[in-house]
């Protein structure tokens, strides 16, 4: 079998949109106390028992040395209506907790104020990934709502469809 390593980037990426997944903000403390948060939807479920959880952070992101060194985030599961919110922590260098009522979970970890699902947990472990470092969490306190979540397939926002 020949050696199939060697894909074009941009196949692979487009290969991969094909799986809608939803889009979550992980937020956390830097070790100065600032709150920190990335758009993430590399987030899965891991185990029941225990409740652990797991997502990915890319080597080259301005917060990737926060994140594989936090002993505590949160991963919040944006709701359909929270685009804005996505594009806002997707950037780098702004502030984007601006105006956002955060409250505190555990360890102060900041909590936004509207979410579908929110995962407070404890790094449980820290594994390399390529070119991004793969981030598993213990859970130890959870909230899910009754809305509908934002969901991306095709590097394109879904909407839902409204009733005929």
């Amino acid at each position: 079998m020949a050696d199939r390593t060697e894909i074009d980037v941009e196949d692979f990426r487009r290969a991969l949109s094909c799986f809608a997944t939803g889009v979550t903000v992980v937020t956390t403390l830097d070790a100065r106390g600032d709150k920190v948060g990335i758009t993430v939807s590399s987030f899965n479920s891991v185990s029941l028992e225990p409740p652990l959880i797991l997502w990915s952070v890319g080597v080259d992101s301005m917060s990737y040395d926060v994140f594989v060194n936090a002993k505590y985030f949160a991963v919040h599961v944006l709701a359909l209506h929270q685009q804005d919110l996505s594009d806002r922590f997707a950037q780098s260098g702004n502030n984007k907790f601006e105006s956002l009522d955060c409250s505190q979970g555990i360890h102060g970890v900041p909590i936004l104020p509207d979410f579908a699902a929110c995962l407070e947990c404890s790094t449980e472990h820290v594994y390399p990934g390529g070119d991004h470092k793969i981030i598993v969490g213990r859970v130890h306190h959870c909230e899910g709502r009754e809305t509908d979540p934002l969901i991306i397939h095709r590097s394109r926002f879904l909407r839902k469809e409204s009733p005929s």
